[in-house]
C-alpha cells in the first residue's frame, strides 16, 4: 500500500493524451484556473518517476509564463543533498501539485551542498528561494563509519549537526522561509545486529542520535522536519536503499522509494504554503462501523471490542478523535435518515465519537457532492479544506468527478487498513502546533452553532445577544507562532497574501517604524481564538499602508471588519498619519475582498488589468461607527 502510494487514484488510461492537451493548453495560454485544475486532477494519480517529471515540466513552463492568479499556491524551492538529485527534484515537484502547490525546484551542484549554502559567491545563494530542502545522508555527514569509543560518537554526531547549523546559518538571510531539513536513514546492514542499538558507537546509533538532535532544533524552530527516516521504516529499508543504485548513478534513495519520499517532502511544501486540509468528513455505514444502521438497528452494527471487525471500525473513530484534538475539525456526510443516522452515536456503549465531536452533521438522501458543498459552507472554508472519508467507490468517484479539489483518499477492502491509509495520505501535515490548534475544531462547531442561533432578521440584536469581547495587541512573542501560521495558511480574506516567515515576525515585534495588530474574539458561544492580522508600514510622514490584513472567515458578518478599520486608523493617528493607504492583490481564492475597502469607505485611486486596485482613506473624513462589540488589550483604542 504505501510504497506503491494507494491512497490514490491508479493512473487513468488517457494519462498521456491529458497531459499532451495539457502542454498545448499552457502554449495557447489558456485561463490559469483551468491549467492549475487539471494540473492537480493529473497528479491526484500514482505516478510513477518518469510520469512526475513529465507533469513537473509542464507545471514549470506553466509557471514560467503564467501570473500566480490561479487555484495553486507558488513557491520557489531550492534543493540540497547527497548524491544525484535531479530525479528527486522533479518527483518533488510533480508530487507538490497534489498538494496544491507549484514548486519550482533547482538542484545546487553535485556533491557541493555544503559549499553551495556556505560561500556567500555560490550561485545557489543567489537563487532567492522561498525555501530550500536539506537532504543529506549519513555518508556526506560523516556517521557511515562506526567510532572506537562513546565520547568519539559524540563527537561525530555533534560534527554532523555543525554542519546541518552552518548550512542554515549560511542560508539564513538568502532564503525568504523556513530550511527543511530531513532525517537520516540508516543502513541496512548492521555491526552488532540488534546490539547496534545499544552501543553509541555504531553507525544506527549515531543515526538515532543524530535524528534526535535534529528534531530538537526542530522544536526550537531553526528547522522544519521531514521524518524520512520515519517513512523509510514504513516501507522498510531494504526498499529504500538500492545498493546498485548508489553505486551507478549515486541516488540516496532506490528509485522505487522516491515517489514515496518526493511526496512526504511535497505534504510539508504545501503545509508552509498552508494547503494542508483542515477537516475530515466521515461517511457512516461500513466507513464508522459496520453494516447499515437502517437495516441492522444500534444492537445489529459492528463496533468496539469483542470482534474483529468492530474492533477495526473502532480504530478509525478513534484515529478520527486524535485528529480532532489536534484541531481537525470532523463533519459527517451520510445517506440515511438524521434521526437514525444520529442513533449510534446517542445510543450505542462503544461508540468512541458523539454528536459533540461533529462539528456538522448532514444525513439525507442527497447525493455526496452536493452535501459536501453545503458542509464545506456551514464550515465557511474551501472545498480543497475537506478530506472525504467512504468506504463505497461509486461515492466516491462521484466526489472525484464533480469535486477534484476535495481529498478523497483510495482505502482498501479491509477496513483495518482505514485508518492507515488516512495517515499515509499526509493531508493533515502540520509543521507548527499551537494552543489555538488545540481547540479549533470547537471553534469551528461553536460557529456552526451561532449561524444556527443566527436565525433571525434582527441582525444589530443578533450581533448584541453574542456579548462579543475583541482583545486587541501588537504582535508579542506569545503569539508569534499562530501570527506567522495565520499569515502563510490565510487565503481567502487576505488582501494581498505576503507572507512571513516567523523569524520576519519576530524582527516585527521590536520595528517602531511599524504597526501590527492582532485581534482574538470571545462570545457567549466559546473562545475564536485568532480572528485578525494587521501589518502597518508608514510609506511617509503622513501615509500608512496597509501592508497585510487578514481575517478569519469565520467571523465574516459580526461587523470585526469595521473593529478591525477603527484599530487601523487608531494605530495611525498614534504615528501621526491623515491618510491610511491599501492595496488589493488577486489571487484565485480571495476575489470576496475585491470591493472590501470600497465597502469600508474607501476611495478608488488606481485599478490594475489585472484585477488589483490601490485605495485611499482620510483621516479626518472618517466617523467612528457604534460597534456590537467591546474591546480589550494593550492595542485597545
Amino acid at each position: 500500500m504505501l510504497t506503491n502510494l494507494e491512497w490514490l487514484l491508479p493512473v487513468p488510461a488517457d494519462y498521456r493524451a491529458r497531459l499532451k492537451a495539457l502542454r498545448a493548453a499552457i502554449a495557447a495560454s489558456t485561463d490559469p484556473m483551468i491549467v492549475e485544475e487539471e494540473l492537480h486532477a493529473l497528479s491526484l494519480a500514482r505516478l510513477d518517476l518518469n510520469q512526475l517529471g513529465h507533469l513537473a515540466g509542464a507545471a514549470a513552463s506553466h509557471a514560467g509564463t503564467a501570473a500566480a492568479h490561479g487555484p495553486l499556491a507558488r513557491l520557489r524551492v531550492g534543493l540540497l543533498g547527497s548524491g544525484t538529485l535531479d530525479l528527486l527534484a522533479a518527483a518533488v515537484a510533480g508530487s507538490a501539485l497534489r498538494h496544491r502547490v507549484i514548486a519550482t525546484v533547482a538542484t545546487g551542484d553535485y556533491g557541493s551542498a555544503i559549499r553551495d549554502a556556505i560561500d556567500p559567491s555560490s550561485a545557489f545563494r543567489t537563487g532567492h528561494f522561498d525555501t530550500v530542502i536539506v537532504c543529506l545522508d549519513h555518508r556526506s555527514l560523516g556517521l557511515d563509519q562506526p567510532r572506537a569509543s562513546a565520547a568519539e560518537a559524540r563527537a561525530a554526531v555533534a560534527g554532523a549537526i555543525g554542519t546541518i547549523n552552518a548550512i542554515t546559518a549560511g542560508l539564513a538571510d538568502s532564503v525568504s522561509g523556513a530550511i527543511i531539513v530531513t532525517t537520516l536513514v540508516p543502513p541496512v546492514e548492521p555491526l552488532f545486529g540488534s546490539f547496534d542499538a545499544v552501543e553509541a558507537g555504531s553507525v544506527t546509533a549515531m543515526i538515532t542520535a543524530f535524528n534526535a538532535e535534529l528534531a530538537g532544533l526542530a522544536a526550537a524552530k531553526a528547522v522544519i522536519l521531514v521524518d524520512l527516516a520515519r517513512i523509510a521504516g514504513w516501507v522498510g529499508l531494504h526498499h529504500w536503499h538500492d545498493a546498485g543504485q548508489w553505486q551507478q548513478a549515486k541516488f540516496a534513495i532506490g528509485p522505487d522509494a522516491l515517489p514515496l519520499a518526493a511526496d512526504a517532502i511535497a505534504r510539508v511544501l504545501g503545509a508552509i504554503r498552508g494547503t494542508s486540509r483542515k477537516a475530515l468528513v466521515l461517511d457512516l455505514d461500513n466507513t464508522l462501523w459496520g453494516g447499515i444502521i437502517g437495516d441492522d438497528g444500534v444492537d445489529g452494527i459492528a463496533i468496539g471490542q469483542g470482534s474483529a471487525r468492530g474492533e477495526a471500525f473502532l480504530a478509525i473513530q478513534q484515529m478520527a478523535l486524535a485528529l480532532r484534538q489536534r484541531g481537525i475539525v470532523l463533519a459527517v456526510c451520510s445517506k440515511n435518515d438524521e434521526d437514525v443516522a444520529r442513533t449510534p452515536f446517542r445510543d450505542h456503549p462503544d461508540m468512541v465519537l458523539r454528536e459533540e465531536h461533529i462539528a456538522v452533521f448532514v444525513a439525507n438522501w442527497g447525493d455526496k457532492a452536493t452535501n459536501l458543498r453545503a458542509i464545506a459552507a456551514a464550515l465557511n472554508i474551501g472545498l480543497d479544506a475537506l478530506v472525504f472519508l467512504d468506504d463505497n467507490p461509486v461515492e466516491r468517484a462521484q466526489v472525484h468527478r464533480e469535486l477534484p479539489m476535495v481529498a478523497v483518499p483510495e482505502v482498501p477492502a479491509d477496513p483495518a487498513l482505514y485508518p492507515r491509509a488516512l495517515a499515509a495520505a499526509g493531508y493533515f501535515e502540520a509543521i507548527t502546533f499551537s494552543d489555538d490548534d488545540r481547540v479549533r475544531a470547537d471553534a469551528y462547531k461553536a460557529n456552526a452553532e451561532r449561524a444556527a442561533f443566527a436565525g433571525t432578521s434582527d441582525m444589530a440584536g443578533y450581533l448584541q445577544s453574542l456579548d462579543m469581547v475583541a482583545d486587541v495587541r501588537p504582535f508579542d512573542s506569545v503569539n508569534r507562532t499562530r501570527i506567522a501560521q495565520l499569515i502563510n495558511k490565510s487565503n481567502q480574506f487576505n488582501l494581498t497574501t505576503r507572507r512571513y516567515t516567523e523569524r520576519e515576525v519576530a524582527a516585527m515585534e521590536g520595528d517602531t517604524a511599524l504597526a501590527t495588530l492582532q485581534f482574538r474574539l470571545v462570545d457567549r458561544f466559546g473562545d475564536n481564538g485568532m480572528i485578525a492580522v494587521v501589518i502597518l508600514r508608514p510609506t511617509d510622514p503622513q501615509t500608512l499602508e496597509i501592508d497585510t490584513w487578514l481575517m478569519s472567515c469565520r467571523v465574516l458578518g459580526r461587523r470585526m471588519e469595521e473593529a478591525t478599520l477603527f484599530h487601523i486608523i487608531a494605530a495611525g493617528r498614534r504615528l501621526g498619519a491623515t491618510v491610511i493607504t491599501g492595496t488589493y492583490l488577486p489571487t484565485a481564492k480571495n476575489r470576496m475582498v475585491a470591493d472590501h475597502y470600497g465597502k469600508l469607505g474607501f476611495t478608488l485611486v488606481a485599478a490594475g488589468e489585472d484585477g488589483s486596485s490601490r485605495w485611499r482613506l482620510d483621516l479626518a473624513d472618517h466617523a467612528p461607527p457604534a460597534l456590537p462589540m467591546r474591546f480589550t488589550g494593550p492595542g485597545a483604542a
